[in-house]
């Protein structure tokens, strides 16, 4: 029997555990996140944590399916086992620098609406003080 079967399918149900494990947790602590970004409208924060998840699941299951393919015959268990930690090892890194890359793009939202929250008066302007015509002083 051909053990690069065996691998081909441990690397699969591994991987795909672990993108729906990751994209669950980034589902779960992120809906809170956006809606502080979204200035609390769930509705909106809701559908853009769906988007994000969707986006999250294609680029890392399609890297997980382009990464299948195995580099030589695998003859023993301690080739399976290589070649497992090498490949599970490689998606690791992309699940992580995916999810570095969620948490940089949410942040750097968050910062433009707590800028954009300090930009505007706490209490709506009352009057309209017309300014002096030229040389008069006001006193």
């Amino acid at each position: 029997m051909d053990l690069s079967v065996v691998a081909y399918a441990i690397y699969l149900l591994v991987s795909i555990g672990l993108t729906i494990w990751v994209a669950r947790t980034l589902s779960r602590n992120g809906r809170i996140f956006l809606a502080d970004v979204l200035h609390g409208n769930e509705k909106l924060a809701e559908a853009v944590n769906h988007l994000l998840v969707v986006g999250f699941y294609l680029v890392n299951l399609g890297f997980v399916a382009l990464y299948l393919q195995a580099d030589g015959t695998i003859d023993t268990s301690r080739q399976v086992f290589e070649a497992l930690s090498r490949k599970l090892g490689v998606v690791l890194l992309v699940l992580g620098l995916m999810h570095l890359g969620n948490v940089f793009a949410l942040n750097k939202f968050r910062r433009r609406g707590i800028m954009d929250r300090e930009q505007t008066p706490p209490v709506a302007p009352q009057a309209y003080t017309r300014p002096a015509p030229a040389g008069q002083v006001q006193g």
